[in-house]
């Protein structure tokens, strides 16, 4: 619509209208910057506020809330007498979308920080409520939000910087995200820390749940998978490297010997310093029974500095176990594999496959074997009962087993194999005096003086393991002379400690 005024002027009150809701529109008062991935800093803060020209210093910690980024980027605070508001100059953009929820919400918040020659720097948020004191709820939800995207890299923001993330330094892993609230809360804070075809499953589910297209039992089944997939923190695949020194240490310290064992074991990880990446392969320990297949590769999931679990093969009948069950049965549950993921809350972890020798006997409807393929090729995983693929690249497999010939080609051609011998008899009276008994004498309370074993007396110790394999016989050995020794201490038989003979050790063990 145009209007002809006086002199051929032309208003035209569209184009008007235009200008002034614009100029109406939302401020945005702060620039983007890349903050440190799990540092919080003065140097790398949360954000920046701005300081008035008169230079007033803030105190360390001002409360207030953040406005409505609808209409201004700032923050509003409370503790200073009169209302003040100062705005927001520079932000962490992985902080844009948590203090947008904050701003649209306003959520009372009490930030720490430093003064700084920029202005205020931010380095610390905590949920309060008007009174100042800090609502168990809102600030457990808050800090685990925060901690989650602490770890987040800035990549992941990088295309949603203006409807992006928020984050805080502090972290509160015990927190669990269970009610639709708080699973929707953190999907539009925190989506970004997730990886792209999580975020659009989860999404997808929360529309499912609100449809009312689905039974109760469905939309609980969706709940509970939404609730495990949203706890578990989704790291990438990049891994620090390892010192070969320490985790020599590591190994030596779980068991003796087996210095070419320990060679390979070190060789097969050691990769990791040049491609950041875990190996190709997951590792296969066999060898007989007792000679410590499982403290290997607990010791390798020290080495990485990672969550472990483990899956006895010999009690999985039904690949289902493995898979998850469709959450169309009432009755549906998810995997052990995402059961594993969901008690690690991470998706990073190793995966200690005991007995992998026994996963072709499956007395349901398949074999085990199968679903082990598909987690072991690292190509992604899919749980029945979740429906959504998981990223496997930070999974490392380690597998135990005492028969490599019962093992098939296809499952073997995933591991690199480390055939472990059993001990000599020399490093059996080594392992007995030198690990078991002391073991033994620490966990039972018992000083070294009181229980005492001459060579001799070791000697008919392994003589009697000759027959089996392993070390849990020179284990259970010690155990047996520590508690006759304990009991002639108590009743007074012996005092001091004892002393044993061969000929002792012979009744004893009734040889």
């Amino acid at each position: 619509m145009e209007i002809r005024a006086r002199g051929d002027m032309v208003f035209d009150l569209n184009e008007q209208r235009k200008q002034q809701k614009a100029a109406s529109g939302p401020v945005c008062t702060w620039t983007l910057a890349d903050g440190e991935m799990g540092e919080v800093s003065p140097e790398h803060p949360l954000m920046i506020f701005a300081v008035s020209g008169d230079g007033d210093a803030f105190p360390h910690h001002i409360r207030g809330h953040f406005l409505d980024p609808s209409r201004r980027t700032g923050f509003a605070r409370t503790d200073a007498g009169a209302p003040a508001q100062t705005d927001i100059i520079r932000i962490d953009r992985r902080f844009v979308s948590l203090v947008k929820w904050l701003g649209e919400n306003q959520t009372q918040v009490r930030l720490s920080g430093t003064m700084t020659e920029e202005g205020y720097a931010v380095t610390r948020i905590r949920a309060v409520n008007y009174t100042g004191t800090a609502p168990s709820g809102a600030d457990a939800f808050l800090q685990f939000t925060a901690g989650r995207l602490l770890k987040s890299e800035n990549r992941a923001f990088e295309e949603e910087a203006q409807n992006g993330a928020g984050q805080d330094e502090a972290e509160n892993t015990q927190v669990r995200l269970t009610d639709l609230d708080s699973i929707t809360d953190f999907l539009d804070c925190a989506g970004p820390t997730l990886p792209v075809n999580i975020r659009r499953w989860a999404r997808r589910n929360l529309a499912l749940i609100r449809s009312g297209a689905i039974s109760m039992d469905e939309k609980r089944h969706a709940q509970r998978s939404l609730s495990m997939m949203l706890n578990i923190e989704w790291k990438n695949s990049y891994f620090e490297s390892i010192d070969p020194v320490q985790a020599r240490k590591i190994l030596d310290e779980e068991l003796y010997g087996m210095e070419m064992v320990k060679q390979r074991i070190i060789e097969t990880i050691i990769q990791i310093n040049r491609t950041h990446t875990l190996p190709a392969y997951g590792l296969l320990l066999v060898g007989p029974a007792g000679v410590g297949k499982s403290q290997l590769a607990y010791a390798v999931a020290r080495i990485l500095k990672l969550p472990w679990a483990s899956f006895d093969m010999s009690a999985i009948n039904d690949p289902e176990e493995l898979t998850g069950s469709p959450r169309v049965y009432a009755n549906a549950k998810p995997g052990l594999i995402m059961e594993a993921l969901s008690r690690a809350n991470t998706s990073n972890a190793v995966f200690i496959i005991n007995e992998l020798d026994k996963a072709d006997e499956g007395k349901g409807s398949g074999s085990p074997a199968d679903a082990l393929l598909t987690l072991l090729d690292n190509l992604g995983y899919t749980d029945n009962y979740i429906e959504c693929m998981i990223p496997t690249g930070g999974i490392y497999p380690i597998a135990t087993a005492n028969d490599r010939s019962r093992i098939s080609a296809p499952l073997l051609s995933r591991f690199a194999v480390i055939d472990i011998p059993d001990y000599t008899p020399e490093e059996k009276k080594v392992i007995f005096t030198d690990y078991a008994l002391p073991r033994v004498l620490k966990r039972m309370g018992m000083k070294a003086g009181e229980c005492v074993v001459p060579e001799e007396a070791v000697d008919v110790v392994i003589d009697s393991c000759r027959s089996t394999t392993g070390c849990r016989d020179l284990e259970q050995a010690a155990e047996r002379l520590a508690a006759n020794a304990l009991y002639q201490i108590e009743t007074g038989a012996a005092e001091g400690g004892v002393i044993f003979a061969a000929d002792d050790v012979q009744k004893l063990l009734g040889i």
